[in-house]
């Protein structure tokens, strides 16, 4: 075997090695997005289990609130299955803007039962409903950290994969397609500046 040989096998080997090391990567990155999607399902199966006990306890005092609080349960359940369907594929944009959708009609939900609660003293003083509200905005709080996590994994991961030299073999490794953020808010309200007048 002459030295050419054994040059050529050398930078084969060192081409084959790094491209090793991008799927590698490529793996790590996804695997990463998929976590960080896990530790916010857990919040979110967190917060939908506390709603119902949330509504059980305020249906003692709300009984003319029958409206509302169905509002709330139906769109905890839509939620959930948002939820469901998310998990099962991560890094796929439709299950992500429908759960991002049936959270935004939940927290609508909720909006409108605190606003029903607002006008029953005796409820907002029960402290079994005091516990559950705090223990619901300590679970809203998770979730808004779970989801800032997973969004900059997801973005670590979509910038890794479209950068050169990855994105050349990127999608020979099944990592064609770009995983999606999941935003809850209109992030387009978010971004417009305030508009005040007096």
């Amino acid at each position: 075997m002459g030295i050419t040989a054994i040059i050529v096998l050398v930078i084969l080997a060192i081409v084959v090695i790094y491209f090793i090391g991008i799927y590698n990567r490529l793996i790590a990155l996804r695997n990463r997005y998929k976590n960080s999607f896990a530790q916010i399902e857990v919040q979110l199966k967190r917060r939908y289990d506390l709603i119902p006990n949330l509504v059980e306890t305020a249906k003692a005092y709300l009984t003319h609130e029958r409206e509302t609080l169905e509002a709330v349960v139906a769109a905890r359940n839509t939620a959930a299955k948002g939820l469901q369907a998310a998990a099962a594929d991560p890094g796929n944009a439709t299950a992500m803007g429908q759960l991002a959708g049936a959270e935004g009609a939940l927290n609508n939900a909720m909006g409108r039962l605190n606003v029903v609660m607002e006008a029953y003293p005796d409820l907002k003083a029960s402290q079994n409903m005091q516990q559950l509200s705090e223990e619901l905005t300590s679970t809203e709080n998770k979730v808004a950290f779970a989801r800032q996590a997973f969004n900059d994994t997801v973005m670590a991961y979509n910038t890794y994969k479209q950068s050169f030299p990855p994105v050349l073999v990127a999608g020979a490794f099944g990592h064609s397609a770009d995983a999606a953020l999941l935003e809850f808010e209109d992030s387009k309200e978010i971004q417009a500046a305030p508009k005040v007048s007096f």
